[in-house]
């Protein structure tokens, strides 16, 4: 019945949030991320590097579309993922879609150490990483907005979210 997309920019809690919500509400969970690579076989950073962003973003596509036969689930979305191939439509055509917001500033606090682990960021020192970031969000805020709920993803308190979810759906 229920599906759930929590969508926002990478490093704002997406995976974390969407365990702990799928957990409190008896949902399957899924980091489309981790799907991506169990369906291909290979992780995101050997996609980026052996066939390329664009091939990357068709097989994330399909991937979603799978999910959707799936009831009563929770789905962390890649940061890129609702920009992509109409999925923001497609996510808020058959589900919830909750968007993590969080300031640049914020996401590059928390990125700055896991850079290695996200292709689009790896060689950028800090000063670039901020500065991709800004761009990189200024881009998709437009499309991150059309989720159905926005909510502030810094201390997200996860029981409030959950009382919210289980409110609306």
């Amino acid at each position: 019945m229920a599906k759930i997309f929590l969508t926002g920019y990478m490093g704002s809690g997406k995976s974390t949030a969407g365990k702990k919500l799928a957990a409190k509400l008896g949902f399957e969970f899924v980091d489309l991320d981790k799907f991506v690579e169990s369906e291909c076989g290979e992780t995101i950073t050997e996609i980026f590097d052996k066939k390329g962003e664009n091939e990357f973003r068709a097989l994330e596509h399909n991937a979603l579309k799978k999910l959707l036969s799936k009831d009563d689930l929770v789905v962390a979305c890649g940061g890129g993922t609702p920009c992509y191939y109409g999925n923001m439509d497609l996510m808020n055509n058959n589900g919830t879609t909750i968007y993590l917001k969080m300031s640049a500033e914020s996401l590059a606090s928390r990125l700055v150490n896991s850079k290695g682990k996200r292709p689009l960021l790896e060689n950028k020192n800090e000063q670039e990483l901020r500065e991709y970031i800004t761009e990189h969000l200024e881009k998709r805020e437009d499309i991150y907005h059309q989720a159905h709920y926005i909510v502030k993803g810094k201390n997200l308190d996860i029981d409030e979210l959950v009382e919210f979810v289980s409110a609306v759906k």
